[in-house]
């Protein structure tokens, strides 16, 4: 066997404490019944789900359950996060509860946002790896699965796919306008004056530009002093100053902190968490290791699944390579790719419907059909604004029996730039097959 596949091999497959699985599993599993609840409590699902009429759903035949249906989902959700706490029919509860994020994930764009498609990715993980082994409830119900080890892949998985995310966080950062003109902290950072100790200093632009520079060094590097032992208790002291900063300043980016927070504690030793364990009730500090074997065909098939789950990841931050155009205006590839806080638009977006046959036409009253945040959020994505057109088409045609014309009129402004248009408002998007990749979408003026 050739040396480096020996050695990728051996890395993945060596026996390892399976505590940091454990704590992690404890640890996120609490943070997902905390943020399900969350939702419940605020009456989000009420407000998210339930009174809009009209949701920018991922796919069309998506659709939210209705009031009985919605609140059973997140019942549901509420109840296997407590699986997944207490390591009960944990793969049940952690895949039913993967499936029905995703569903609800899946309902609006309009809510989309790092951390969910975050919190899917470990959870399927999460679902994948044996975190029942020990200090769970599995344990009592099937005693064989005891075990006080796991292979090293199942622990490491979590650390790449961190690693993963704050790179690419970074690596989003190195661009002009967040580098040389410190946008959108510039425009973001004044609107904090009211801050105590901190407000005074936000109207300077030297304080949009320290913010910046020390968020693309963060992200770049913070990943790396967490993998090495010597500098990880540095690290994570950063992590808990700059998320818990973050979510002072933009509260609005919601769960994302607390998720990093919690979740990059898997960095730390094993004997730091076999520590964090033993002051846990009902823990076994004496637990023998029971590693059951795996035999080199299955490990030939982890590894190459494991390869290109790590390929994919990489691939999807940098598909937006396959479209012209700035990036930040057209926003195709611009979701799961971990760029985060990254611009700022502003403007309006007008839906204007034709009727060919009278020549009459008429501004669409949005109010009718989405939110006040589904308003914002459409103005500027032209996959959900190309949805909605189509949504206005399809209903003229069925009232009317023929097809309409749908035009758009939009005027944007990009990171503290002068407005501009945004889209062709000569082109019928109604008629258009692929939106994503027709020219309606006006190039931006630099």
């Amino acid at each position: 066997m050739p040396s480096a596949l020996y050695k990728l091999d051996n890395f993945l497959f060596k026996s390892v404490s399976i505590a940091p699985l454990v704590i992690f599993r404890l640890v996120f599993g609490s943070l997902l019944l905390y943020s399900t609840f969350r939702t419940w409590q605020k009456g989000w699902i009420k407000e998210l789900y339930l009174d809009p009429s009209y949701h920018f759903s991922f796919f069309s035949w998506l659709k939210p359950l209705g009031a009985e249906g919605m609140y059973l989902v997140f019942a549901l959700l509420i109840f296997s996060s407590l699986g997944i706490i207490l390591g009960f029919l944990y793969r049940f509860s952690t895949l039913l509860f993967l499936l029905l994020f995703i569903y609800v994930e899946l309902l609006d764009k309009t809510y989309y946002l790092n951390h969910y498609y975050l919190v899917t990715i470990l959870t399927f993980w999460l679902a994948l790896v044996p975190a029942n082994r020990w200090y769970a409830l599995d344990v009592l119900l099937f005693p064989r699965i005891k075990s006080a080890t796991c292979s090293n892949w199942h622990i490491a998985i979590f650390k790449v796919q961190l690693s993963i995310v704050y790179f690419f966080a970074g690596l989003a950062k190195v661009n002009p306008d967040w580098l040389f003109k410190a946008q959108p902290m510039a425009t973001w950072l004044p609107g904090k004056y009211e801050l105590p100790i901190l407000g005074q200093w936000m109207h300077y632009k030297e304080t949009a530009f320290l913010f910046s520079w020390a968020g693309c060094v963060y992200d770049l590097s913070i990943w790396l002093f967490l993998w090495i032992k010597r500098t990880r208790a540095l690290a994570y002291i950063a992590v808990l100053i700059f998320h818990i900063l973050t979510s002072i300043l933009f509260p609005r980016i919601g769960m994302f902190p607390l998720i990093m927070i919690t979740s990059t504690i898997i960095f730390f030793s094993p004997s730091w968490h076999q520590k964090l364990l033993s002051y846990l009730p009902f823990s076994e500090p004496g637990l023998e290791e029971n590693s059951p074997e795996i035999s080199s065909t299955r490990r030939k098939w982890i590894s190459g699944a494991l390869v290109f789950y790590f390929l994919l990841q990489l691939y999807l931050p940098f598909r937006y390579l396959q479209y012209p155009g700035n990036l930040f205006w057209h926003e195709k590839g611009y979701r799961f790719s971990w760029r985060v806080m990254l611009m700022e638009k502003n403007g309006y977006t007008s839906i204007i419907v034709k009727d060919p046959k009278t020549g009459i036409q008429k501004e669409v009253k949005q109010d009718d059909y989405l939110t006040a945040f589904q308003k914002q959020q459409m103005r500027s994505q032209p996959d959900m604004i190309s949805q909605f057109a189509k949504h206005i088409g399809d209903e003229f045609s069925t009232k009317h029996g023929y097809a309409p014309e749908v035009y758009v009129k939009s005027r944007l402004s990009l990171n503290g730039r002068r407005s501009q248009i945004f889209t062709d408002d000569t082109i019928n998007i109604y008629l258009l097959k692929d939106p994503m990749n027709s020219n309606w979408i006006l190039p931006l003026k630099e």
